[in-house]
């Protein structure tokens, strides 16, 4: 219902009374002529005057009774029509609470497949943002980021959605970022790629989601080799997905939740194909830092290239320092560092003189889901902060990186290890296993890339 008045209801109503008084007014008129005309009907012209007075009488009747009608139905003057509110509008609620929900199902490849979803989503009021479809040897797999209500539940969902035909339906909770496109996101994670290699296990991960990578060289540390040997083409088993890496050995990923498809095995075996093309490639910035007592020190990313000026800082390194590093003889010590300054396997921070000579190395170590952090420092420059400036760093990429936590492998007699991961400032949790000291920092991930944590005030870049 609402406030609007029609025309026909809005003229001022034509009451009986107005035309008694009116007719009583010309009966009047009438008895003053004839009183008039009586008195002047013996004179000589007294029948022309009274035919006069009737016309002038009939003449301004009628003058007086269209004026009242042309302006009774014009409206009042003084009268303004109140200000009204819909009902519709005063009754709207505000807006609903909503969510994002990446969902994945899989459905018969016919005609009308889709819109039976799509009509099953409109009517549980899920607004579709994205598609994609993950075409498959039988079916496809349609993978969707909706914003639904915030009290509809995963189950509730999933239940509707295998009613209109959907099967082996998967669930999972999306955030802001996810709104970026698909060909959006790859193009970015291939620009990182493309500018670090020791972004390629980074990017798989956020491309295929939450998954588990590990590098497995093709000759143990040892020199025997692994057995890992991966088609060129790669290999693709349900939740497990195999790809020769470029630099030796295979990279393997698993995603026991949710098995893969076709596409995004396309995706990854692309962005491996791409790390291959460009080859060993580092950011080019460095920082110089100036110590207390004066002298400059660089530091800057480091791969294998500097495999023979690492080993002669092992050479100069005591017995002590290197047990505490590799917890383990220290003849195995050179056969670590290969793998430590693979980009496969994470970062790695050198430390160099202004002569050029290698003096501390920093790791940054992707161990499956976890993130280890490691650090050696030649005696000689040890008690003078270069360990935890290495360290601030590492956690910073780290955190850049989405990391959640760090860890670091170390004895309980290393204080200064010790006391690097407590200058940190983060929440620590400490496990002591015969001997051997599990240290591990809890992190805040950065919203975006793009934020990067500031550098302290005292490097400056060359």
């Amino acid at each position: 219902m609402t406030d609007v008045t029609s025309s026909k209801s809005s003229r001022r109503p034509h009451h009986w009374r107005h035309d008694l008084i009116e007719l009583a007014a010309l009966f009047t008129a009438v008895v003053v002529a004839d009183t008039i005309a009586k008195t002047i009907v013996k004179g000589p012209d007294g029948p022309y005057l009274l035919v006069f007075s009737a016309i002038a009488l009939i003449a301004t009747a009628g003058f007086h009774t269209w004026w009242a009608r042309r302006h009774s139905h014009a409206p009042p003057a003084t009268a303004t029509p109140p200000a009204t509110v819909p009902a519709a509008q005063e009754a709207a609620p505000g807006p609903a609470e909503t969510v994002l929900w990446r969902m994945r199902t899989t459905v018969d490849d016919a005609p009308g497949s889709l819109a039976a979803l799509c009509t099953v989503l409109a009517r549980l009021g899920v607004d579709i943002l994205t598609l994609q479809t993950h075409p498959l040897t039988e079916g496809t797999v349609d993978e969707f980021l909706l914003r639904a209500p915030a009290g509809l539940a995963a189950g509730d969902l999933a239940r509707e959605i295998g009613k209109a035909g959907g099967r082996d339906t998967w669930t999972e909770r999306a955030d802001a970022h996810d709104l970026v496109d698909t060909p959006t996101r790859v193009l970015g994670l291939a620009a990182r790629t493309a500018l670090d290699a020791a972004e390629l296990p980074l990017a798989l991960r956020q491309l295929l989601g939450r998954c588990t990578l590990h590098s497995v060289p093709a000759v143990s540390l040892t020199g025997r080799p692994t057995g890992e040997q991966t088609p060129v083409e790669g290999v693709l088993e349900e939740t497990v997905m195999k790809l020769r890496d470029p630099s030796g050995g295979t990279l393997l990923i698993e995603r026991p939740y949710l098995p893969f498809t076709p596409t995004e095995f396309a995706r990854a075996r692309a962005l491996v194909e791409l790390d291959a093309r460009l080859g060993p490639r580092l950011p080019r910035g460095r920082d110089v830092l100036t110590l207390p007592e004066g002298n400059e020190i660089t530091v800057r990313r480091a791969d294998q290239r500097d495999l023979p000026a690492a080993r002669a800082m092992h050479d100069r390194c005591s017995a002590r320092t290197l047990g505490l590093r590799y917890h383990g003889p220290v003849g195995d010590a050179d056969r670590y560092l290969g793998h430590l300054l693979s980009p496969r396997f994470g970062r790695t921070l050198a430390v160099q003189t202004a002569s050029g000579r290698l003096v501390a190395l920093g790791h940054l170590l992707w161990d499956g889901d976890e993130t280890e952090v490691a650090l050696l420092v030649e005696d000689d420059w040890q008690r003078r902060g270069i360990g935890s400036e290495l360290l601030g760093r590492l956690v910073a990429m780290a955190e850049e990186d989405g990391c959640e936590s760090v860890y670091a492998v170390t004895q309980a007699s290393n204080t200064g290890m010790v006391a690097a991961m407590r200058a940190l400032g983060r929440p620590l949790d400490y496990q002591i296993e015969e001997g051997t000291l599990v240290i591990t920092a809890r992190l805040e991930p950065a919203p975006r890339r793009a934020e990067r944590p500031q550098q302290p005030a005292h490097r400056s870049e060359r």
